[in-house]
């Protein structure tokens, strides 16, 4: 699958697990103000704590974005379920935007704030660039985006 394709060509680069490297990432971008559409298998709601528990299958798009996990649990802000303030996938998420990929063990969606937390064996590409740590943090509106961890990347030089 793409994951085993993408470790295949993974250099690793000497980065200590604690540091963090900025990268520019400028095609990872959403619109965050769009609706939010989702679609499971299952659904629990949780009125007490503000929570749904999709279960199976599960997409969820925004504009072009998409994201997909065996597992995603919304949390409503104070609005109801109109104001979705933050999204946690779990299962071998995969997230799509354009031809941008990343694929994760678990993503936090701060809906809100435009960033995706991705963790556990977390991978970014672009086209043919591959950008890898053990937590990538995507800012959605400006295309940004932090890594930690055992930092591993292959950049491809222009025109090849």
């Amino acid at each position: 699958m793409l994951r085993s394709l993408i470790l295949a060509g993974i250099v690793a680069l000497s980065c200590g697990a604690a540091a963090a490297q900025t990268v520019a990432f400028g095609g990872i971008k959403a619109d965050t103000g769009a609706p939010v559409e989702v679609t499971a298998d299952t659904l629990k709601v949780d009125q007490a704590t503000g929570q749904a528990t999709f279960t199976g299958n599960v997409l969820i798009g925004q504009g072009p974005m998409r994201l997909s996990a065996k597992a995603v649990t919304v949390r409503y802000g104070q609005g109801g379920q109109q104001q979705i303030e933050a999204l946690t996938a779990s299962g071998g998420v995969t997230l799509v935007n354009g031809t941008d990929a990343a694929e994760a063990s678990e993503a936090v969606y701060d809906v809100a704030g435009g960033t995706i937390i991705l963790s556990g064996d977390a991978i970014v590409t672009q086209g043919k660039d591959v950008l890898a740590g053990d937590r990538i943090e995507v800012n959605l509106r400006n295309g940004s985006a932090s890594v930690a961890g055992r930092v591993r990347t292959v950049l491809q030089p222009g025109g090849r």
